[in-house]
């Protein structure tokens, strides 16, 4: 689980303080990497996450929270992308996220007018699963991290690879295909597959292996 320190989630980039003389080569540098490291390890990283958004969101921070599986967002947050009124066309990488995140119309909106949106309107479109009040925003948080932690921790690799698999690659090759059946298939030598089956006929809360 990820959170920001208050007031803010994340403002994205201070581009503002980029000294004028330099203004050219460090706006590059700036916006090509400081959130790159954290994006290409949240995105790779096998288990769930949780982004608890905990106040304003903007920019690449929203992109940092869109990276994750899962995002809570307080009630007064405030969500949005201005590349529009900074002058700056935002990378492909980027972009992907969010037509996959809230899909075309939604992403439009969001890059075209620069607005930035209320929590309600931000879970109304996709870009945040469910909006609670400010001071129950940790709470919450832990209590979703917690479930999904209790879950079957090979079903929950394996379902997060195969619908990331999926989303980054639509058209399937032979070989990502059979992947997919093999991980499926894997599955029902495990132990813990046999664990949440008697689990479940004994109406007990499953002790999971991770094997």
């Amino acid at each position: 689980m990820i959170t920001g320190a208050p007031p803010a989630f994340s403002a994205g980039y201070d581009l503002a303080s980029i000294p004028a003389e330099t203004f050219e080569r460090d706006a590059e540098a700036l916006v090509a990497h400081p959130f790159h490291d954290a994006m290409e390890a949240l995105a790779a990283h096998p288990w769930p996450t949780v982004a608890a958004i905990n106040g304003h969101c903007l920019g690449g921070g929203l992109e940092l929270a869109i990276t994750c599986d899962l995002r809570i967002c307080a009630s007064g947050a405030k969500l949005g992308m201005p590349p529009a009124k900074l002058g700056l066309v935002y990378g492909h990488t980027g972009l992907r996220k969010f037509l996959d995140t809230v899909g075309l119309a939604r992403t439009k909106e969001l890059f075209l007018t620069g607005r930035n949106v209320g929590a309600e309107r931000a879970e109304e479109i996709g870009l945040v699963h469910e909006v609670v009040p400010a001071q129950r925003l940790e709470a919450v948080a832990v209590e979703l991290a917690a479930e999904v932690a209790g879950n079957a921790p090979i079903s929950m690799r394996g379902n997060k690879h195969a619908i990331d698999l999926l989303s980054s690659s639509p058209v399937l090759s032979e070989q990502q295909e059979a992947a997919l059946v093999a991980l499926r298939e894997s599955c029902f030598a495990s132990e813990d597959f046999r664990e949440g089956i008697r689990a479940f006929a004994e109406k007990r809360k499953p002790e999971w292996r991770g094997r």
